[in-house]
């Protein structure tokens, strides 16, 4: 089953969980066990991910874990859409935390935000492996390329 369009549009991550929302959340919790839990949690938010968009075209290279990500590029809104899944907890919520900054802006607009500066404001480069961090980046590239060919 390859991603419908639903799929893309009801993913709450950027929508419904807003930066605002994991911001705040940070804010309040008071260490990084409890952040750890939090970006856990809101790894579970990611949508089921069809197994068929499983492939190389879609697989995102630099990454320790198993990573995949398609996007949806609605014509109408002129908005990109996307889905992420990993095989590794952490991972899912890192990917959420991307694509609470992320999903569902123009192309401009994701081009325009300042992911980097997220994660300095989130302290996450500090808290997370070397190798984690190489990964986040190479989710936030394969994103922007295909912000990029779609602008």
């Amino acid at each position: 089953m390859t991603a419908s369009k639903e799929q893309f549009l009801d993913n709450p991550l950027g929508v419904k969980t807003t930066l605002e929302d994991v911001l705040d959340a940070f804010e309040f919790l008071d260490d990084w066990e409890e952040r750890y839990a939090y970006i856990v949690d809101l790894g579970k938010q990611l949508p089921a991910f069809p197994d068929d968009e499983r492939t190389e075209e879609n697989y995102v290279h630099g990454c320790q874990s198993q990573v995949w990500l398609v996007h949806y590029h609605d014509e109408d809104s002129g908005k990109l859409f996307l889905l992420i899944d990993s095989d590794a907890i952490i991972v899912r919520g890192l990917a959420a935390i991307i694509l609470v900054a992320l999903n569902g802006k123009t192309p401009r607009e994701l081009l325009a935000t300042d992911i980097d500066e997220l994660f300095e404001q989130l302290d996450l480069f500090r808290h997370i492996s070397p190798t984690r961090g190489n990964g986040l980046r190479a989710m936030v590239g394969k994103i922007r390329d295909i912000a990029a060919a779609e602008a």
